[in-house]
This record gives C-alpha cells, sequence and structure tokens, in this order.
C-alpha cells in the first residue's frame, strides 16, 4: 500500500504527487492510498478528503468518461480552469488578472456523440466508460440538453439497424430549432432496405434531419440554428459551439472587443457564429477552410434581414494565411483557430497595423504562444476573459482583446 499527498491538479483532471504519481479522482491537499503501478495509483482511497470535494451531481460520474471533475465543487474548478489560463500565459512572460469563467449550467449541452453498440438484446448507447471501449448507459445525465437524453432510446435503435455485430456506431446528436439533427457515422452500406428503415426512424421520433456516414438520408425538416438576426442551416456534422450559453458569452465578448470597428476580418470563421452577429453593426470578410460552411454561412447572410454585408472565401489559413497586404484597411479581426493555434496566420497579422484583435481560443498555450507573438509585434493584451461551456470537464476557452499600441 502506497500513501500519497495530492500537491496539484494535472491538465487532464488527475491528481498529481511528488514522484510523479498520477491518481484519478483526487484533489490538491488530499491524502490518498492505493496500489501504485509504475507512475499511477490504482484503487485510490481516499484518506483525507479535501474540502474542496462534493458528491458527484450525475449518478454515472464513477463509470462514465463524460466527466473529469465532477467530484470538484464549482468554485474550485473555476478558480483552477483561469488557473490553467493564467500559467500558460506566465510561461511566456505574460501577466493579467483574470476575472472568474462564464460557465454554462447543467445540463445545456446541446450537441454530444454517443456510441452505440449491438447487443443480443438490441443495441445499448451512451458514453464510454473512463479509458475503455465499453459503453455505459447514461439516461440520468446531468450534462447533455434534456432532448438529448430522451434520444437515447432514438440512438439505441439505430444501432440495432445499423451497426454491424463487432463494431459500435458514433451518433452525434444536436439540438436545433426546428428539432434533432442527427449525423451517423461508423455504420453499414446504405442500401434500400436502411433508407426505408431510416425514413421510419425518423418519423417515428421526429428528427429534423438524419445524415448516414455523410450522406443526407433524409431531411423532413431544416434543421436551423439562430445567430444574430440570421437563421443558420449548418452542414452535418460541422462544428458549433456546444451550449448555448457558451455561444452568447463567446459572441459578447469578440463583440465587445470589436465595438466601432466598421471592417472586420473573421478569420477560422466557421459557419458564422462571429461573422453573422458581427454583421449588424459592420462589414465582414469570413474566411473558412471547409467550403461547405462558408456556404452555409452565406446562405444564412442571404436570407437575413438587417446585416451589412458579409464576403467570404474558402481558404486553408494553415498553408496559406492572409498576407499583410491582404489585411489592409480592415479595423479589427476575430480569429479563432483549433486547439493547434494559428501560428502562421499569427505571424502575418503581427506585421500589420490593424487596431484590435479579438483573439478566441480553445487552447490556452497555443493561445498564450500566438499572443505572445502580437506582444512583441507591438500589440498590448487588454483582458482575456475564460469561458467554461465545457463544464466538469479540463476543457477551457478564452477570449482575449489585443490592441496595437502606438
Amino acid at each position: 500500500m502506497t500513501v500519497v499527498k495530492i500537491k496539484r491538479l494535472g491538465h487532464l483532471g488527475d491528481g498529481i504527487a511528488d514522484g510523479p504519481i498520477y491518481v484519478a479522482g483526487a484533489l490538491p491537499g488530499e491524502v490518498v492510498s492505493g496500489t501504485l503501478d509504475g507512475e499511477h495509483l490504482r484503487d485510490p482511497k481516499i484518506d483525507t478528503p479535501s474540502e474542496n470535494r462534493v458528491k458527484p451531481p450525475c449518478t454515472h460520474a464513477r463509470s462514465c468518461g463524460g466527466c473529469q471533475l465532477q467530484h470538484a465543487s464549482d468554485a474550485f474548478v473555476a478558480d483552477w480552469k483561469r488557473d490553467v489560463v493564467r500559467q500558460a500565459l506566465a510561461a511566456q512572460g505574460i501577466a493579467i488578472d483574470l476575472e472568474p469563467p462564464v460557465t454554462s449550467p447543467p445540463r445545456s449541452r446541446r450537441r454530444a456523440a454517443f456510441s452505440v453498440r449491438r447487443t443480443k438484446k438490441g443495441a445499448l448507447a451512451g458514453f464510454h466508460m473512463k479509458a475503455s471501449d465499453t459503453i455505459i448507459a447514461v439516461p440520468n445525465c446531468q450534462l447533455v440538453h434534456p432532448d438529448l437524453t430522451a434520444a437515447l432510446p432514438m440512438i439505441e435503435a439505430l444501432g440495432a439497424l445499423g451497426a454491424s455485430r463487432k463494431g459500435e456506431l458514433s451518433v452525434l446528436v444536436t439540438q436545433t430549432d426546428t428539432g434533432l439533427d442527427v449525423a451517423v457515422t461508423g455504420g453499414k452500406e446504405m442500401d434500400v432496405a436502411l433508407h426505408q428503415a431510416l425514413a421510419d426512424l425518423a418519423r417515428t421520433y421526429d428528427l429534423a434531419r438524419i445524415t448516414w456516414d455523410d450522406d443526407i438520408a433524409l431531411q423532413r425538416r431544416t434543421p436551423v440554428l439562430r445567430l444574430g438576426p440570421a437563421d443558420l442551416t449548418p452542414p452535418p456534422g460541422a462544428f458549433l459551439q456546444a451550449t448555448r450559453e457558451g455561444e452568447a458569452a463567446l459572441i459578447d465578448a469578440v463583440t465587445e472587443a470589436l465595438t466601432g470597428a466598421k471592417r472586420i476580418f473573421d478569420l477560422f470563421a466557421g459557419c458564422g457564429t462571429f461573422a453573422l452577429p458581427l454583421a449588424q453593426d459592420a462589414m465582414v470578410h469570413a474566411v473558412e477552410g471547409e467550403s461547405v460552411m462558408v456556404a452555409a454561412l452565406d446562405h444564412a447572410w442571404r436570407n437575413a434581414q438587417g446585416l451589412k454585408r458579409i464576403t467570404h472565401e474558402a481558404r486553408d489559413l494553415f498553408r496559406n494565411p492572409l498576407l499583410p497586404e491582404e489585411l489592409t484597411r480592415f479595423e479589427g479581426v476575430v480569429i479563432d483557430p483549433p486547439r493547434a493555434g494559428a501560428a502562421a496566420q499569427i505571424a502575418e497579422l503581427a506585421k500589420t497595423r490593424i487596431p484590435r484583435i479579438a483573439h478566441v481560443s480553445c487552447n490556452p498555450a497555443t493561445f498564450a504562444r500566438d499572443t505572445a507573438t502580437l506582444i512583441r509585434a507591438g500589440y498590448d493584451l487588454d483582458w482575456v476573459k475564460v469561458v467554461d461551456q465545457f463544464r466538469w470537464s479540463t476543457h477551457v476557452e478564452l477570449v482575449a482583446l489585443l490592441r496595437r499600441n502606438n
């Protein structure tokens, strides 16, 4: 038996003791005993619990791998996520005050990817166990919106119809204003019988749209999400913000950062999360690598009322970043890259005189790296706002305003 004291929380949510020794489900300050297996303490027992330890609100917390931090108080998680951002910035020599995160409420995730596998009696749908391929049923999930929880029988019906005996389906379910949008991957090859069965299932469960391995099997209603004054129909499986509350917090921060700018670049624009709301007051040029998302953005803009002009282009900003001469005459930029950051595009932005940059990120480490590049080029970091729309996870998002100094 090995006894350790937890010193800090790692970026994956494990408690870390001297060694280092990693302990799943442990919090800083706790004394924990268990069997040492390399760098991990197996079957840990909490001998001295932290004052920040709480009873997980979800009955599936001990087995399900969907959440990492339900055993920690909301106040502790908020402080820890703020510290993750602060430490990432400090590693680049940047210091700034941070307000507490804006956290999405329980049962607010409007989209989730469920796994489903056929069984002898039908099918089983849910999330994977921690570090396992085993699927756990999650009928009482406290993370996803109730509309998604209620869809579990539909997901199991999909598994019974289209999963192979040895494989499993991934079913991405999105709550839209017109009903559930369902995108299935990993299923059997489409044929006439399966297509008919999917059509029957879509009617039975009143689905808006069902997609099978990127092909629309049936669309009964157009899936619609409201962005500013525009109605967006996202392409099947396209990137969207996880919660309405998180999306609103990000949009509010970006709008605040770019208020007054009349010509704005939206880089890594997606389907228009920022471009469509910003176009209420500014002309926007949106750049996105996926042409289907550009098309969805354009369709939403053309069918909205009261928006200023949105131009757009499909362009790989990793391989072909916008150059300084292309960025002239613009008063603001919003950039929202994937987790890898946008080193190439940031290097070109650093050469410009654009007055304000709203930098959105889902990775504090690459955000800090790219921000340091802009600061060295003459930008000041005005503020950083932390957004926690992935409640009970280790995931952190943020928005920052960088202003070109004189």
